[in-house]
């Protein structure tokens, strides 16, 4: 056989396509060309394979007179990575006669060294789910990669340590070589396990403000502005609001590990547990953002599904600041260069903290050496189109010393997750029986806000004349009544009242500083 045809993938922010390797060779002066878009990474997959093709076994590719041609199609989809190493040096064996096996609904991944063994590779979650809809049976790939990839139900997922494992186990030739049938991975049971988090609810003292309002944007999925003087706790809060929110459910596991497997950040394997972005405010727009000479996910969509936490907001960037305004409302973020445009996922929860003034002492117990124009231009670089976006904003102030020394724990994390899942539960209930795809109170759209809110009519008369008084614009008005749903759902409320309403006001309004 002087050609054979062998499957493989390759991953993208976006999904994932079926890369067919097919191989050729022909007699002539030897030759060994890599065609179909390949970047430097695949150029120089034609050394490793050769080595690890030698290290094998086998007679390597460069020791013989002969033309060979690896093609990866389709040839107008741009190759990355080294993920296809497997798939060529078994394409090359098959076209050679070396090997004889059904390459039919059979997926091969993998980075091969020189001796032979597998690497793992990102973005594998990604491509065994589209290999699974494209009909593919079995899949195999480096043995490092198995949990990961056998989330997806359905198909059978070998893991294999060396390229000679899986050509004794796939080669079906008179071969001398001994044969050896692997064990393949069917599923992978997805087990939460407890985590250690960095803070917990009942190792702050004091600010039960502050507690109350992240309890609530935790139930409803709602962005949060904490702001203070430095050291009262701003960040230990926004650590701990990542312990009482839900754990991540099958569907947003299986979306939250692809993203973080294809931007090589995966190290647990699994993405159970909401995912915790804290970029430094001296991130670039492209690392927050996303986007680069090869558009890769940001900070943005790292966090999707869990939190992004910008502490000292106003020091980041102006266009940092300004590009949260998309994703904010519509839970996408749309990259467009000159290489080439990108829509990537960015449902997260905006944990923001800031000081009231740059020397961080207005309003506390301190002296402010800031001058009025100096505050009014730090609190600028929030705009209104932000502000108008965060729901809750809430003041973290000075603690009385002798509450630091009181020794009385507070409500721990345990428990006030267990009235967030609560209601979260309430929201899931009432979403089916409305017939919708909403899953938390911060998604409700205002087609839908009269019939999912349930607004007592005292209620919106209150709101209405807060409105008027405090100049709110439509979409901060639909904000107050979807926070007040959310409080009303804490308090086990079927409907929304004026109490409601009032805390809902009382969240939405930051102090003015000047």
């Amino acid at each position: 056989m002087s050609f054979s045809k062998i499957y493989s993938g390759q991953s993208d922010i976006m999904g994932a396509s079926i890369i067919d390797i097919e191989s050729d060779i022909s007699r002539g002066l030897h030759s060994f060309n890599i065609v179909g878009l390949g970047d430097k990474a695949v150029d120089e997959s034609k050394d490793r394979v050769n080595s690890a093709i030698k290290n094998t076994g086998f007679d390597a590719p460069k020791s013989k007179n002969e033309k060979i041609i690896i093609s990866l199609a389709p040839a107008d989809i741009k190759k990355e990575g080294p993920a296809f190493d497997l798939g060529i040096a078994l394409s090359y064996l098959l076209s050679s006669g070396e090997i004889l096996f059904d390459t039919e609904k059979k997926l091969f991944l993998g980075e091969l060294s020189l001796d032979g063994t597998l690497r793992s590779i990102n973005g594998v979650l990604g491509i065994v789910k589209a290999a699974k809809e494209n009909g593919f049976e079995e899949i195999y790939l480096p043995k490092s990669n198995i949990r990961e990839a056998s989330l997806i139900r359905g198909v059978k997922i070998f893991g294999i340590e060396t390229l000679d494992e899986i050509i004794r186990h796939l080669d079906e030739s008179k071969s001398d070589r001994p044969k050896k049938k692997l064990d393949a991975v069917e599923e992978t049971i997805v087990k939460i396990e407890k985590s250690e988090y960095s803070a917990d609810f009942k190792d702050i003292k004091g600010q039960d403000n502050a507690k109350r309002a992240l309890e609530i944007a935790a139930a409803g999925g709602h962005n949060i502005l904490m702001w203070g003087p430095p050291g009262t706790g701003k960040t230990m809060l926004a650590k701990a609001f990542a312990s009482i929110l839900p754990n991540l459910t099958y569907e947003e596991t299986l979306e939250a590990t692809s993203i973080h497997s294809i931007a090589g950040t995966l190290k647990d394997n699994i993405v159970t547990l909401p995912p915790f972005r804290a970029p430094h405010h001296t991130s670039s727009h492209v690392a927050v953002v996303g986007g680069g000479a090869h558009i890769r996910p940001g900070e943005i969509t790292l966090a999707h599904k869990g939190v992004l936490f910008l502490d000292e907001l106003p020091e980041f960037d102006r266009r940092v600041i300004e590009s949260l305004r998309e994703p904010l409302e519509e839970k996408i973020i749309k990259v467009s260069r000159a290489k080439g445009n990108a829509t990537f996922p960015a449902d997260f929860i905006l944990v923001a903290a800031m000081n009231p003034c740059p020397c961080g002492n207005y309003g506390s117990k301190k002296r402010c050496i800031c001058n009025p124009l100096t505050i009014s231009k730090y609190n600028r670089k929030i705009s209104g189109p932000i502000m108008d976006r965060i729901d809750i904003c809430i003041e973290v102030s000075d603690i009385d010393h002798k509450t630091l020394n009181d020794s009385k724990m507070g409500e721990s994390s345990e428990i006030v997750k267990t009235r967030v899942l609560n209601a979260r539960q309430k929201q899931k209930e009432r979403f089916e029986k409305l017939n919708t795809q909403y899953t938390k109170n911060s998604e409700i759209k205002a087609k839908h806000i009269k019939e999912m809110i349930a607004i007592e009519d005292d209620a919106i008369e209150a709101l209405v004349g807060f409105a008027e008084k405090l100049e709110l614009s439509p979409r901060a008005y639909h904000r107050v009544m979807r926070l007040s749903r959310t409080i009303a759902d804490l308090a086990g409320s079927e409907t929304t009242n004026t109490n409601h309403i009032l805390e809902a006001l009382q969240f939405r309004q930051k102090r003015e500083i000047v």
